[in-house]
């Protein structure tokens, strides 16, 4: 008999604990722990169960999606501002990540800046320079690398045309994947 399960979710399965008890329905629940908790009954063998999980895998993700981006809110709240020598580190790491993109790419800016901007993760001016939200630091490598290559691609284009976007495309083909993740997580972009 099983006691838990994996469902695949990108870097890191999802963990279901499966719970078997005296009662008549089957039941999914995700707490805070984000651990999805599958209370069946004790009857139920275990290919009915996985058709039970294949069935509401779609509902899982999304719930389990929506859970994190709970916690993540709440610690993001929590989080104080950062201290000049911390400010400090989060500038060295994504001026190495426009660095890295900027010869890739065969293009060059000006000046980086970080900032504690409310509203956007990153912006290009006319001049040439970078301004990225502290905030990147604390989200996912490919998170901060996609905003680093759409800064840059504004170095070409100072718009979002057909062109700029084929050029974001050109360095990251799964960049609408990551831009996705950014809508879910509080801004479009």
């Amino acid at each position: 008999m099983i006691k838990e399960m994996h469902l695949p979710d990108g870097p890191s399965p999802i963990r279901i604990q499966v719970i078997r008890t005296n009662r008549k329905t089957l039941a999914l629940e995700i707490k805070e722990d984000l651990i999805v908790r599958a209370r069946i009954p004790l009857h139920i063998t275990d290919k009915q169960l996985q058709e039970f999980v294949d069935r509401h895998k779609d509902w899982i993700l999304k719930k389990h999606q929506k859970a994190q981006e709970e916690i993540a809110k709440r610690q993001d709240i929590a989080r104080p501002l950062p201290s000049k020598e911390e400010l400090e580190k989060i500038l060295s790491l994504i001026a190495s990540r426009v660095r890295h993109y900027e010869k890739i790419m065969d293009l060059s800016c000006n000046k980086i800046t970080i900032r504690n901007q409310k509203t956007r993760w990153g912006s290009c001016s006319s001049k040439g320079n970078l301004n990225f939200n502290y905030r990147l630091a604390y989200m996912p490598p490919e998170i901060l690398d996609y905003v680093v290559v759409h800064e840059l691609a504004h170095l070409r284009h100072m718009n979002h045309s057909q062109e700029f976007w084929a050029v974001v495309e050109d360095f990251l083909p799964d960049y609408k994947r990551r831009r996705q993740w950014l809508k879910e997580h509080g801004e479009e972009y």
